[in-house]
């Protein structure tokens, strides 16, 4: 079973210090793109103060390969510029963030499966409706059935990520339905990226007062159809290595996609020398 047993989970109620007021600076351009050096526990914060006002939010997630995308598709761009906190997903991205000056550390990296623990305790305890778009047919109702087992109280909907999600179709629109009849207070989209990120920036206006995330192949994870990284292997910055191993068909994101970045690379570095000179 994926992360900590439930005895271990309960220990989320025991909040870590956290900052409740953002700081300016706390937002950071990195690569080219807006993100937000938070912990787990800051974005849990955020969450639920857009909750309580019944706000509809964005909290996406920035990587290498997101930053990739976001220079060659408009749609991903235009998410990103939609986003109201962007999580750090990748701990090499937070070192060059350091490097350029920064004040980012490993513990502001943020990943579905580093705080998924906590997040479904707290969600368990507070009543939370989350409801899970993504997956094949199948998946999510495994994934639910084993998440129910650690947070059997927990309120979770979902519907599977193969359907025809071009704008103005009607499986599209019986989806975004299915979403609105069971009011969610969080969207979980996990359809891979780029599409997770189109299809909710395409379909925002017409989805329900909640804080949707880009949670990728979290649930593919929650149900045994794909095998996580070890956990140890995200702080050190080489869980890319075991995604390599498995799925070789990845070896461009991680091997010529990080090269399209030398160009905002350098005018991290001018940055960081102009701010250093002043």
């Amino acid at each position: 079973m994926l992360g900590q047993r439930r005895a271990n989970s309960d220990q989320a109620a025991e909040r870590r210090p956290y900052r409740r007021a953002r700081r300016p600076e706390e937002r950071v351009r990195v690569l080219g793109g807006l993100m937000d050096l938070v912990k787990p526990e800051e974005v849990f914060h955020f969450t639920a103060a857009q909750i309580n006002a019944r706000r509809k939010a964005i909290v996406g997630n920035h990587n290498l390969h997101s930053l990739y995308l976001m220079r060659r598709d408009p749609e991903i761009r235009a998410f990103y510029d939609l986003c109201d906190l962007i999580e750090v997903d990748s701990v090499p991205l937070i070192a060059w963030a350091r490097l350029v000056g920064r004040s980012s550390r490993r513990f502001h990296r943020c990943t579905y499966l580093d705080w998924r623990s906590d997040f479904w305790t707290w969600a368990e305890r507070e009543g939370l409706r989350v409801f899970f778009v993504g997956g094949e047919p199948g998946v999510a109702d495994r994934a639910i059935e084993r998440l129910h087992a650690e947070w059997p109280r927990a309120r979770i909907g979902a519907h599977h990520g193969y359907f025809d999600a071009r704008e103005g179709a009607e499986e599209n629109q019986a989806v975004v339905d299915q979403v609105a009849a069971f009011a969610p207070d969080i969207l979980l989209v996990g359809m891979g990226m780029p599409r997770q990120e189109a299809w909710v920036w395409r379909n925002f206006d017409a989805l329900p007062p909640c804080v949707m995330f880009t949670v990728g192949g979290a649930f593919d994870y929650e149900a045994g159809a794909q095998t996580p990284a070890p956990r140890w292997m995200g702080p050190l910055g080489i869980e890319w290595l075991f995604r390599l191993a498995t799925n070789p068909r990845l070896i461009g994101r991680y091997t010529l996609e990080p090269w399209r970045l030398i160009g905002p690379a350098f005018v991290d570095l001018a940055a960081a020398a102009l701010r250093r000179a002043s």
